[in-house]
């Protein structure tokens, strides 16, 4: 089977939580989501809110990993600083060891990303991707994301603010005390 074939999005369910907890122990997915008591925390509080999209992410009809998106004001940090109102959060990880390294992320992140243009008023998304994570970064480069600043995150340390606008809306810019990334350097 090709390696993105049939890749869906289905919301995540309270079934599904057991699941989620065995993928969040793994350290591949802390790489991508930090600690597993924060990530639980977070997705525990998407699941139950209405400003938020909770995916489970399937391919070929297997339950393969894990997606949200948020509106930024959920999450209540500084993350947000230099980011228009209406812009949401997007996080993902693959769970199932088997299809990690496959490059699903990025198609992830777009199924993700067109879920909220097409379902939201989202202005843009954003994502808040650690420095030390560079298949992350690389995954929501193609998917479309762009570099903003860089943030200290408390939990993952110098992490990217990457963001992908609406379709039609005017680019956001970047904060200007922060220098674009050195060639090569992303």
């Amino acid at each position: 089977m090709e390696p993105h074939a049939e890749l869906r999005l289905r919301p995540a369910t309270p079934e599904d939580r057991f699941r989620i907890r065995r993928w969040l122990a793994a350290p591949e997915v802390e790489a991508w989501w930090a600690n597993a008591a924060s990530a639980e925390a977070e997705i525990t509080l998407a699941m139950a809110s209405e400003a938020a999209l909770a995916r489970v992410i399937e391919q070929a009809g297997a339950p393969i990993g894990y997606a949200q998106a948020a509106e930024i004001g959920l999450w209540g940090q500084n993350a947000s600083e230099g980011l228009a109102s209406g812009t949401w959060d997007v996080s993902l990880f693959i769970g199932e060891g088997a299809h990690r390294g496959r490059g699903l992320e990025a198609d992830v992140l777009g199924l993700l990303t067109d879920e909220v243009f097409s379902t939201t008023l989202a202005v843009a998304c954003c994502a808040v991707v650690p420095v030390r994570n560079e298949a992350g970064v690389r995954a929501f480069e193609q998917a479309g994301y762009r570099w903003q600043r860089i943030w200290r995150d408390a939990l993952s340390g110098p992490s990217w603010v990457m963001v992908k606008e609406r379709p039609g809306q005017p680019p956001q810019r970047r904060q200007a005390d922060q220098p674009p990334p050195a060639a090569g350097k992303r």
